[in-house]
């Protein structure tokens, strides 16, 4: 489980590793923010020959994960659990050492504690989206949207689909039958030009349902076929995604709407905003 982490509202890219039970963190990500270095890959770098000179091989403390880097590909990465980290502090001169080792700690604890009452995590996430402006009636369906696609994943991960690639083939197949779009030309139709921009984050609620629904079809489809492998399991997103799109293309038929919108949510970090996004009226633009 990949995610991203804030200290001092800085972004720290990290991964969960489940058979060790602990997160690992983007070194040069801890670098940034420790120093404030214009390019914390060179920093990170000299740090390492300069213990070495001394004796010490930083990089045996480093494992590299693939992790999303800001031009929204995945890449090889130097991480380090909280141990490793703490070790790799002391050679970080800094005035927020101590603050993110408290930091840290926090975090880790948080995550345990998470695991032993997945409903912390859902709770937690909601008081995010709840700050962010978010109505409760979206969040619900984005906390729900959540569930339905970890399902669909851990499923995907029983039948012998490779993580990243694979995982995001489907999706884009899951995406193009329900909605006509790849979740790439999605992002372009909502004016979504970050990498760091996330799609679902920017959709109604009704974009979040059909969202849903060819997702959770997916799961079930592959279930009831015994889908075995990426193959099966293309054809099997295709059929799901098939199911919302023909919901999809019904309700718009009979609305008169259409579901898919341009808008965004752009605005809520600036704005406090509690409605939800309008829908557009003619249903052929």
């Amino acid at each position: 489980m990949s995610n991203v982490k804030l200290f001092e509202n800085q972004k720290i890219r990290s991964i969960w590793i489940e058979a060790e039970q602990r997160w690992y963190f983007s070194i040069i990500d801890v670098v940034a923010v420790l120093t404030d270095s214009a390019n914390p890959r060179d920093y990170w770098y000299r740090i390492k020959q300069r213990e070495k000179i001394s004796g010490l091989e930083l990089s045996t403390l480093c494992r590299q994960f693939k992790l999303q880097a800001p031009d929204g590909k995945l890449r090889e990465t130097d991480c380090a659990h909280t141990e490793g980290l703490l070790r790799i502090i002391q050679s970080v001169p800094s005035p927020k050492a101590e603050p993110f080792k408290r930091w840290l700690a926090k975090v880790g604890y948080e995550r345990l504690e998470e695991i032993e009452n997945p409903e912390l995590a859902a709770r937690r996430m909601r008081d995010l989206y709840q700050a962010k402006g978010y109505s409760q009636e979206w969040i619900e369906k984005r906390v729900r949207g959540i569930a339905v696609r970890d399902e669909l994943t851990g499923e995907w991960q029983k039948r012998g689909v490779k993580e990243q690639r694979e995982y995001a083939i489907l999706t884009a197949e899951i995406s193009r039958a329900t909605f006509g779009m790849t979740p790439a030309e999605y992002k372009t139709f909502k004016h979504l030009q970050k990498p760091a921009d996330n799609l679902r984050d920017h959709m109604t609620d009704l974009e979040l349902i059909f969202t849903m629904l060819g997702e959770a079809s997916t799961t079930e489809i592959a279930r009831q076929a015994d889908a075995q492998g990426y193959p099966q399991n293309r054809a099997a997103a295709k059929k799901g995604g098939a199911v919302a799109g023909n919901a999809r293309r019904d309700l718009e038929q009979k609305s008169g709407k259409r579901v898919a919108s341009p808008d965004n949510y752009k605005q809520l970090p600036e704005v406090v905003v509690r409605k939800k996004l309008a829908p557009r009226k003619n249903p052929d633009q």
